[in-house]
């Protein structure tokens, strides 16, 4: 059987290969940090199971420690309470809320990120602890602060994090509302997602810092944006190449979703093809367009739903080739939509690192191309 420090060590090893881990200092960290004492046990997906299921994998039983060293995302609670630990020998399901994210994606965000000797980071989201303590190997406990959403979630990161020798500053409380007791930060680093930048971030980080952090929505498509802070609450940057995605932070989510019913509204032609929105970046920038909707359905049927006015969008094949939209309420959702898509296929259908984002006291603007470029406001 293989042993933690074996495993680890092959995982560093394709972790180099593949290209995702290449500094030194990174390399020393991933080989480190016992991965195991940060995940536990962790719920596995069950193959085939709609909507998901999840079955708990607890420590010691066959296969626990190699799924550990896999390079994969452990979900470590459900529905902001359940932990593996909590249910029997079943498929359980729920929405993940609570995860040690993949080894590769962890390792290549802090490489992102640009550390460096010396400097200070505010790490949003403890999670388990991994990050963390990846962070802490490589710039020292008292360089690094962390603050966690959830108690119980912080207590047991805490707990792992003294086992695996790392002491640094660990905070329960709203990570976007920054360190509660204000602070000068090199680098911001998120392991949650958010609808647009908090604002104590932008004069918590010094300018010429740096601030890392997915951007997401109630349709749940997720972007990765590099800022450079260039003055108190103001900052300008782009959005990352690869396909990064996170749990979006519980103050941000959207709320609780009644029961949807499909009402009568104005049909007309659409002068896109719905399936756009399947693309990683086309439903991105639905999302941009449409920011207080959430979306449903696949191809050529999509439905958009406003939370906020209840306005509806739904598409379909027409009969004699194309598609249709039906819409109602006062938000013309495909509209707005429709118009996005154009623009965004217009200029040759870029991926997310072929947009830019802008921060400052008159709002925070998502732009294509160029900072001049068409864009879309973030819902502060």
């Amino acid at each position: 059987m293989s042993t933690s420090a074996q495993l680890r060590a092959a995982l560093v090893d394709r972790l180099t290969e593949d290209g995702a881990l290449t500094g030194p200092e990174w390399r020393s960290a991933a080989g480190a940090v016992p991965r195991e004492l940060f995940a536990g046990s962790y719920f596995a997906p069950v193959a085939g199971s709609v909507p998901t299921g999840f079955r708990a994998v607890r420590e010691g039983e066959p296969g626990w420690l190699e799924g550990i060293y896999t390079d994969r995302t452990l979900v470590t609670q459900l529905d902001g309470a359940t932990r593996p630990d909590d249910v029997a020998d079943e498929t359980v399901s729920g929405s993940p809320s609570s995860s040690s994210t993949l080894p590769s994606l962890v390792l290549g965000m802090w490489h992102q990120l640009d550390t460096g000797a010396g400097q200070r980071v505010l790490e949003i989201g403890t999670g388990t602890g991994y990050s963390t303590a990846l962070g802490a190997h490589r710039l020292g406990d008292a360089n690094l602060t962390s603050i966690e959403y959830d108690p119980v979630v912080g207590g047991a990161a805490a707990a792992a994090l003294k086992a695996a020798g790392f002491t640094p500053r660990l905070i329960i409380g709203d990570g976007l509302r920054g360190d509660p007791d204000g602070g000068r930060y090199d680098r911001l680093i998120a392991t949650c997602a958010v609808r647009y930048v908090p604002l104590p971030w932008l004069h918590q980080v010094k300018p010429g810092g740096r601030i890392l952090v997915t951007l997401s929505g109630w349709s749940y498509a997720n972007a990765l944006a590099l800022l450079d802070v260039t003055g108190p609450g103001e900052a300008t940057g782009r959005f990352l190449p690869g396909f990064t995605s996170f749990m979006i932070a519980r103050p941000h989510d959207r709320p609780p979703l009644p029961a949807l019913d499909l009402l009568p509204g104005e049909e007309r032609p659409s002068r896109v093809d719905p399936a756009a929105l399947d693309n990683w970046t086309g439903g991105w920038v639905a999302q941009l367009a449409a920011p207080s909707a959430v979306r449903m359905g696949v191809g050529a049927q999509q439905v958009l739903w406003d939370v906020s006015t209840g306005s509806q969008a739904r598409t379909a094949p027409a009969p004699d080739g194309g598609w249709t939209v039906v819409q109602r309420g006062p938000v013309r959702l495909w509209d707005q939509v429709e118009r996005a898509v154009q623009r965004w296929q217009a200029a040759g259908e870029p991926h997310q690192e072929g947009f830019g984002i802008t921060v400052s006291g008159a709002g925070q603007r998502v732009w294509l191309g160029a900072e001049d470029g068409p864009g879309w406001d973030l819902p502060i």
